[in-house]
């Protein structure tokens, strides 16, 4: 099967949207969250575990496979699937966001990016053909453009110049691309300009064209209110025909309102890395199981959640194997959150389906303000 997109429903009130992504590995429906497979592995977790609570892509990350095992080894196992024995679709990003993050170990050209390895020192020279070639070779079935991730807070003149650079590298992935089977997205940056927004998505949507649309430089430090700001001001500029996706964000109740502004991908380390800190996310409270609260406590994490965890295991034993730095601690807590992101995306894809999106958003959000939200 090709890579496609279709829209399947729109919601009569926002811009929240039902649809469905073909790839050769199967098909995902949206609005979709992906787990973070950072390493070709979503932490402490297994892919058959992360398959059945419910994901139908993960994410993983370019650059860190890049240096290791590196994209020649896990070619000759044909590919990330074989590799990492997950039989579903997979999206890479470019590696542009960790390079972004070595601000004192990179030197950005025109033609590239040179960085040291975090992991020994070892010097690298990435550019936009690079980037592809690798994940071509990773065989990922949704390829992202290398981009140059703006920072925050950055003036007009920096945001303008680092937009140019990434219409530029994203020309250059386009054309050096060869696979007919992997989609290609490009990114938008602008930093929180509206005015670089809009020039960014003339240039990457209409003078070049990708298979999807994603909106790079969020969730770097600026505060919620510019970022739904932006989110709500570029989403709509975004051509309808395409999948729109909100890189590296976020939180609930981040997704529940980027769902309303017509966005439909999301991909964020905060459930996983939450669990390993021992924070639980639930429909009721904000559970950081380490609060001597739950010692005692006989009730599960979340009483309407349906995953393994709180089927069999209370907040009293999951508390005490984190106090006590059971390595079991992660793994529970680490299934229950990815479950109720999983859950989550099951119950917005509902509501836009009964036409309710509204009324379950508003729900949504009232509920999380009463329990303080996820900000940790």
């Amino acid at each position: 099967m090709k890579y496609a997109f279709k829209v399947l429903l729109k919601d009569p009130v926002s811009a929240a949207r039902l649809g469905k992504i073909y790839t050769p590995h199967g098909e995902v429906n949206t609005p979709v969250f992906m787990p973070v497979a950072t390493q070709g592995s979503v932490k402490s977790l297994t892919p058959e575990m992360v398959r059945n609570m419910g994901a139908e892509m993960i994410l993983v990350n370019t650059y860190h496979l890049y240096l290791r095992p590196g994209h020649s080894i896990i070619n000759k196992f044909n590919g990330l699937h074989k590799f990492i024995n997950w039989n579903a679709p997979i999206l890479t990003d470019s590696g542009g966001f960790q390079i972004f993050s070595l601000s004192a170990l990179r030197k950005i050209t025109d033609d590239g990016v040179i960085f040291q390895s975090h992991i020994d020192g070892s010097r690298h020279y990435i550019t936009p053909e690079t980037a592809i070639e690798i994940q071509e070779a990773l065989g990922s079935d949704i390829m992202m453009c290398l981009d140059e991730c703006t920072p925050y807070p950055a003036s007009f003149e920096e945001a303008e110049k680092s937009l140019e650079l990434t219409v530029n590298w994203a020309r250059r992935c386009k054309n050096i691309k060869k696979s007919n089977e992997q989609a290609l997205f490009g990114i938008i940056q602008g930093g929180m300009y509206p005015e670089l927004r809009r020039r960014a998505i003339e240039e990457i949507c209409l003078n070049i064209g990708f298979d999807g649309y994603a909106l790079g430089g969020l969730s770097v430090g600026e505060p919620k209110d510019i970022m739904m700001n932006t989110v709500k001001t570029a989403a709509p500029l975004l051509p309808e025909e395409k999948p729109r996706y909100v890189m590296g964000v976020g939180t609930p109740e981040d997704i529940v309102a980027c769902v309303d502004y017509g966005i439909d991908m999301f991909d964020c380390v905060i459930p996983t890395r939450c669990a390993r800190n021992g924070l639980l996310f639930t429909n009721h409270e904000k559970v950081v199981i380490k609060h001597a609260r739950y010692k005692e406590d006989t009730s599960p994490p979340d009483e309407t959640c349906d995953c393994y965890t709180c089927r069999n295991y209370s907040r009293a034993y999951l508390r005490h194997l984190f106090m006590a730095r059971e390595i079991l601690a992660m793994v529970l807590n680490t299934i229950h959150n990815v479950r109720h992101y999983m859950r989550l995306t099951e119950q917005i894809r509902e509501a836009i389906k009964d036409g309710r999106y509204a009324d379950f958003k508003k729900a949504f959000m009232e509920r999380n303000i009463n329990q303080g939200g996820y900000e940790n």
